[in-house]
């Protein structure tokens, strides 16, 4: 077979596995809830609001030596996000786009794709990404927003404390104790496309437990191309779960989903899960602690024409953290992590072998030592096994300098890994005949020597708050990205195979600040410029361009956002948000906004009105211009009732 004929047969083989994937066409420790008002959460409390994913252990936002933004309760509450996904928009540090009506690509400092796979994710301590591709089926990732306290954004590695995969950033997603979820909540949105509705009640357990249980239904049409034609990746799903505190640090949690996506030409995939979560807290006489943790978390993709798989995740992690010889604040521990993947192959690609187990360990420790009372140096590392590569050495050095009060200078060396997806390694995806000579012959497949991509990464960072009413961060980043992912021509015989032959530059600057206009009027902005670049090396003929595994990053994006307490019990909140154009597939840049008004009727109800894209006729946020989605303006109403 001619080796044009090859590529063109490895490219479409390889998008038809990320359409399958896709289905379309084209923290640890519990912290008390923040008061969640304007009038009354000062920028100096908003600077203390305590803040985990940084050092595993709790500190104030304030004192967190790396770029860290966080995402209150009541930010997703006032900006009306209705998904995951949207209420992400709101860190400056993320760059979200809406791929289709169920499909996103999130990331931070670049490589966006829908298979982004260098940002970490985690549910309450819980990781979310799916070792098929090393990325996050935002499809069936789900909480009661109601119930979020907040969203720990961290861009930049992360990978000294939380592993593999936290190359570009760490999103850290943690709801509230049981205890501040008492008494019932309804709520219920109904927009121009979406719907979603949820029950929750919150109760107690003897004399120092609580519980909450939920149920929650959502539900999102196809959207539309440009041409008017519909995507067929609209959805709905069904999710219930329940979560217990008690006073002595135990939680136990789990969650259960069904979901139907639809699909062109054949019937809808079935998605499902589960999972339960136990974690026990205790602090002991010396002020040093202890976290143990375990959870199973059980998922099932079937896509019809595709493949079938059934995932099974057992995660142990136990942490200890303690003070040595006054000066020193030492965090260590390790985990333990078996993933059972048992994949049913369809006849246009598999996975081999179809039945694996993956298994990663590691131990870490990170030591905080006060050099003076104004100057502390972190030094990390850890050490990680996988199936794929072996060990992996993953260390960090971080300074941090308070000049003066309400101010911190800091700067950071880490290396990170992207360790192996089985995209990377198992996939295979045959031709006809599938066997020559009792070779086989395939398309294109997983490279068995490929071997984990690295970051290495430079950060210096300044947060200040020169006065009560004004509060802002900045970070300069530099990363140099080995070994990246190619598609090159089999050297022995007919396809492709996934290597590692291109390296990649980012370089950028990362900004935010906070506002306080007056005592009822919070003005808050941020945004990145930026630069990703990355090279082949000699001799690489890669196809990834040409087969959905592109990345596509804007040089810039912002956002200026308003919050005003009109009064009477009434809200009005404006977000104003800015994206640059993409240079593959190209994207032309885009400008929205969104609005809410808020109407607390009377204690206990809630009226919203939310607008997006009120000014837009439409835009598209990534894809090829034939089949992607375009974006119109929508209205959409929410009640929140808690009797």
């Amino acid at each position: 077979m001619p080796s044009s004929t090859l590529f063109r047969t490895a490219s479409v083989r390889v998008s038809a596995l990320l359409a399958a994937l896709l289905a379309a066409p084209a923290a640890m420790a519990i912290v008390p809830a923040q008061n969640d008002d304007i009038a009354e959460l000062s920028l100096e409390e908003l600077a203390n609001i305590q803040v985990t994913s940084v050092s595993k252990r709790s500190e104030s936002l304030s004192d967190a030596a790396a770029s860290i933004f966080v995402i209150t309760g009541n930010d997703i509450r006032r900006a009306g996000a209705a998904s995951l996904p949207e209420a992400l928009r709101l860190a400056p540090n993320l760059q979200v786009a809406r791929v289709d009506a169920r499909n996103y690509a999130v990331t931070a400092r670049g490589f966006s794709s829908p298979f982004e796979n260098k940002l970490l994710v985690l549910i309450d301590g819980r990781t979310v990404y799916s070792p098929l591709f090393s990325g996050v089926f935002w499809d069936v990732q789900d909480v009661v927003l109601d119930d979020v306290e907040r969203i720990e954004v961290i861009s930049g590695p992360g990978a000294t404390l939380w592993g593999a995969n936290a190359v570009n950033g760490v999103i850290n997603i943690i709801t509230k104790s049981s205890a501040a979820t008492q008494g019932a909540l309804l709520a219920a949105t109904v927009g121009k496309d979406a719907r979603d509705g949820a029950v929750r009640y919150g109760g107690r357990l003897g004399g120092d437990g609580h519980y909450r249980a939920y149920a929650k239904h959502a539900e999102n049409d196809d959207t539309l191309t440009a041409a008017g034609a519909t995507t067929q990746t609209g959805w709905h799903r069904d999710q219930a779960g329940f979560r217990t505190d008690w006073g002595d640090g135990l939680t136990v949690q789990g969650d259960v989903y069904d979901a139907r996506l639809r699909q062109a030409t054949t019937r809808d995939i079935r998605v499902a899960g589960a999972n339960l979560l136990g974690r026990a807290a205790r602090t002991f006489a010396d002020g040093s602690s202890a976290t143990l943790q375990l959870y199973w978390d059980h998922t099932e993709r079937d896509q019809p024409n595709a493949f079938h798989e059934r995932l099974d995740t057992f995660d142990l992690q136990l942490q200890h953290a303690v003070h040595v010889a006054g000066n020193h604040h030492v965090v260590w521990g390790g985990g333990y992590r078996l993933g059972h993947d048992r994949v049913e192959n369809g006849p246009a690609f598999g996975f081999l072998p179809g039945t694996l187990n993956l298994r990663w360990a590691n131990l870490f420790a990170q030591d905080e030592i006060a050099l003076r009372d104004n100057l502390r140096l972190m030094a990390g590392l850890k050490i990680e096994d996988n199936n794929y590569t072996g060990v992996e050495v993953l260390p960090t050095l971080r300074l941090a300098w308070n000049p003066r009060p309400a101010s911190l200078v800091w700067t950071s060396l880490s290396r990170a890994v992207r360790a192996p997806s089985r995209i990377d390694r198992d996939l295979y995806s045959p031709i006809r005949p599938p066997v020559v000579n009792g070779v086989p012959q395939y398309g294109v497949a997983g490279g068995p020597g490929f071997e984990s991509e690295t970051a290495k990464v430079f950060e210096l960072g300044y947060r200040g708050r020169p006065s009560a009413s004004l509060s802002y961060s900045t970070t300069l980043f530099f990363s140099r990205y080995d070994r990246l992912r190619t598609l090159e021509p089999n050297p022995s015989g007919p396809g492709s195979v996934f290597e590692n032959r291109a390296d990649g530059l980012t370089r950028g600057i990362e900004a935010w600040a906070t506002w306080q206009a007056a005592d009822a009027w919070r003005l808050s902005g941020g945004g990145v410029v930026q630069r990703v670049g990355t090279t082949l090396e000699p001799g690489s003929r890669d196809l990834s361009g040409a087969t959905g595994l592109f990345t596509s990053d804007p040089t810039h994006y912002w956002q200026v956002r308003s919050s005003y307490d009109i009064g009477a019990g009434q809200e009005f909140d404006v977000t104003l948000r800015h994206v640059g154009a993409l240079p593959r597939p190209s994207v032309p840049a885009y400008t929205a906004v969104d609005a809410r008004w808020g109407w607390r009727i009377r204690r206990g109800l809630e009226l919203s009105i939310i607008g997006q894209n009120v000014f837009d006729p439409g835009h598209a946020e990534f894809g090829s211009p034939a089949t992607r989605s375009e974006y119109e303006r929508a209205l959409a109403v929410r009640v929140v009732w808690t009797p």
